[in-house]
């Protein structure tokens, strides 16, 4: 029997400040970290803060996610020395995902680039 991994249970409203101030840091903004949200999820900006509001994990934060991103992957590259596109476990996946855009976010990428579009 495996454990779940800590980070799937713990809220996401609790990491987003962290997103934030990673972004707002290198000058980029809150807005900007929502939108990578939303693109990410398909939640609406108002589901989006539903979802903060309720302290939802992670777990659920994703499960409940109305249309992930097809484009997602797309995404590639390392993230905490690891390849998001080796990560075997689908919820890891798509929680390293959403912390490779941000690291884009924070590097200065357009955000044309970082949605893929």
């Amino acid at each position: 029997m495996s454990t779940k991994h800590r980070i799937f249970t713990t809220s996401f409203a609790s990491v987003y400040p962290y997103y934030v101030a990673k972004a707002e840091k290198k000058g980029r903004t809150k807005a900007e970290v929502d939108a990578i949200i939303c693109w990410l999820t398909g939640h609406s900006q108002r589901e989006l803060e539903k979802q903060l509001k309720k302290e939802t994990d992670f777990e659920t934060f994703f499960g409940e996610a109305p249309r992930l991103n097809p484009a997602r992957t797309l995404i590639t590259g390392v993230v905490c020395g690891v390849r998001v596109e080796d990560v075997e476990d689908p919820l890891m996946r798509e929680i390293r995902y959403l912390d490779k855009l941000i690291d884009e976010l924070a590097k200065g990428k357009a955000m044309e680039k970082i949605l893929r579009s």
